[in-house]
């Protein structure tokens, strides 16, 4: 594997973790009942240390394989002025240091107690993410245009990870529905995602049409950079999984009470976290290529 292809790798583990971490924690801790959240948080916490230990292994792999593409591959990896001067003469270093600490404080945050855990975890989260906006293609502008643009990644960022993350544990709330101890806490858990993913999806939406501007200055349709051709690709992708969503809301849920709709309804959920997955790899892709 070339350090480029491992890069995208890094990019799309790291990526897919702290949405994931994000979005989850703060769904529970701020949209779901407090018994509920703390059974779902049970639940997911092997999942979630998990994320928490790739996040670890993909941020300590993504600044040799930095030190790799920005110098003459392979070799430079480990070289130690390389990776000096990527880590304090560069962009890409200073993004690098500040998810480092964020990592950190996210593995800090898992061994805390069940009554904090969660908000720790979505702050650790949310820094991550937040990280990745200095090393990402608003490094292009100056000036205030530069701070706006940054602002915009980072909204863009955390409203995705919000809607893209929740729907791990809205998937575990779905059978609930149907009986077992909690169904009102259930159904309330629900009402707040939609509510709150109607927002989030919104974000998601406009905060994707500035960045594409910022960028590329127009439609990306010029397919001869690879970039504008993947660039489409997610945008095509995010508006299938927003007419996903509608449908869910729409006409999945206002079905709910018979057997069958649960099960269109995690279907459609599910399709919603692959569809996810695909737009997190195809950034992780273009993110790493030239727009323009």
């Amino acid at each position: 594997m070339t350090p480029e292809g491992a890069l995208v790798l890094c990019r799309f583990l790291f990526d897919a973790a702290a949405l994931f971490i994000w979005g989850s924690s703060a769904y529970l801790s701020a949209c779901v009942p407090a018994e509920l959240a703390a059974e779902l948080d049970r639940k997911l916490r092997r999942w979630t240390v998990i994320a928490v230990w790739v996040a670890v292994a993909a941020s300590a792999t993504t600044l040799p394989l930095r030190a790799a593409t920005i110098g003459n591959g392979w070799p430079d990896a480990f070289a130690p002025s390389m990776l000096g001067g990527v880590l304090f003469e560069t962009d890409v270093g200073w993004a690098w240091i500040i998810q480092a600490c964020a990592v950190a404080l996210l593995v800090v945050a898992t061994s805390l107690r069940e009554t904090i855990r969660l908000q720790a975890q979505a702050i650790g989260a949310a820094f991550m993410l937040l990280g990745l906006t200095v090393s990402g293609h608003a490094a292009m502008n100056d000036g205030w245009l530069r701070v706006v643009h940054r602002l915009n990644d980072g909204l863009h960022l955390l409203s995705g990870g919000a809607w893209l993350g929740a729907l791990v544990p809205v998937l575990l709330i779905v059978p609930m529905l149907g009986g077992g101890r909690r169904p009102e806490d259930a159904r309330l858990a629900l009402m707040r995602f939609s509510t709150a993913g109607h927002v989030a999806v919104a974000l998601v939406i406009l905060s994707g049409i500035v960045n594409t501007l910022l960028i590329v200055g127009t439609v990306p349709w010029d397919w001869s950079f690879r970039y504008q051709r993947l660039l489409s690709i997610k945008i095509l992708l995010v508006a299938v999984m927003a007419a996903v969503a509608i449908i869910n809301r729409y006409v999945v849920v206002p079905r709910l009470g018979r057997g069958p709709s649960l099960r269109a309804l995690k279907s459609f959920i599910i399709a919603e976290i692959c569809l996810g997955l695909a737009v997190i790899g195809v950034v992780a892709w273009f993110g790493t290529l030239q727009p323009v």
